[in-house]
């Protein structure tokens, strides 16, 4: 399971890290599951970044062309079932509720998360979700 802040890693060359490229290799062959709120986060994160001229849009279409090889698998719910399981989360461990979102499908579908937010990174140890191991990944001190 990819969040947002990988994704936008491989699509912005200022973003790339070790860490995102080392999940990228390590997709290969799986499925890439990703939350209903993924898609526009990641097309609002592109489209900011064209306004403000981080990107051009050959840029985009290799990014579009990557995902679309790497096909993910958006997860669907019923709308409130979802919310009254990302609220609590979202309380519990001081995250947005999108960030939420990635730790609830996370723990509910027992996928390893992989995350350049250390926050996530931390509620999803605390709550028991494998994360993507990497040179670069978010550090969390105990």
């Amino acid at each position: 399971m990819v969040d947002a802040s990988i994704a936008l890693a491989w699509c912005f060359p200022d973003e790339t890290s070790a860490y995102a490229e080392t999940v990228l290799v390590g997709l290969a062959g799986e499925i890439m599951l990703v939350p209903g709120i993924w898609e526009l986060e990641v097309a609002n994160a592109i489209l900011v970044g064209l306004r403000r001229k981080r990107l051009e849009m050959s840029g985009v279409e290799q990014f579009l062309s990557l995902i679309q090889q790497l096909a993910p698998m958006q997860d669907a719910r019923p709308v409130v079932e979802h919310m009254r399981d990302v609220l609590p989360l979202a309380a519990a461990h001081g995250l947005t509720s999108y960030d939420a979102a990635y730790l609830e499908l996370a723990v509910r579908r027992h996928a390893r998360l992989a995350t350049l937010d250390g926050k996530l990174s931390a509620a999803a140890r605390s709550t028991g979700v494998e994360l993507y191991r990497g040179a670069d990944a978010p550090q969390v001190v105990s």
